[in-house]
């Protein structure tokens, strides 16, 4: 497997949690409208999907493969509170 295969490999590992990041974000800048205005969508996405990207790294080095129900499982649990912390969390200033 050369660089090129390894990056495209590495990249569509990551690539749900960018997706799932960017969806919940969204759904949570939408039911949450007073208690997130000031809160960017773009700092929400971002940490959630860092977090999301680390989750599911976590996975394919506990399972040693990827696609396993339970990586992905813990990815949305990391993205949710993710979520909760840059929003309602630590993240408010």
């Amino acid at each position: 497997m050369g660089p090129l295969d390894i990056l495209w490999h590495g990249l569509n590992l990551i690539a749900p949690a960018f997706g799932v990041a960017a969806i919940a974000a969204a759904a949570a800048k939408l039911l949450w409208r007073t208690g997130l205005h000031d809160v960017p969508w773009r700092r929400l996405a971002g940490w959630s999907a860092v977090i999301g990207a680390a989750t599911l790294w976590g996975g394919l080095a506990v399972f040693g493969r990827d696609g396993k129900m339970a990586s992905y499982a813990a990815m949305l649990l990391a993205c949710a509170l993710s979520l909760w912390a840059v929003g309602f969390g630590w993240g408010r200033r």
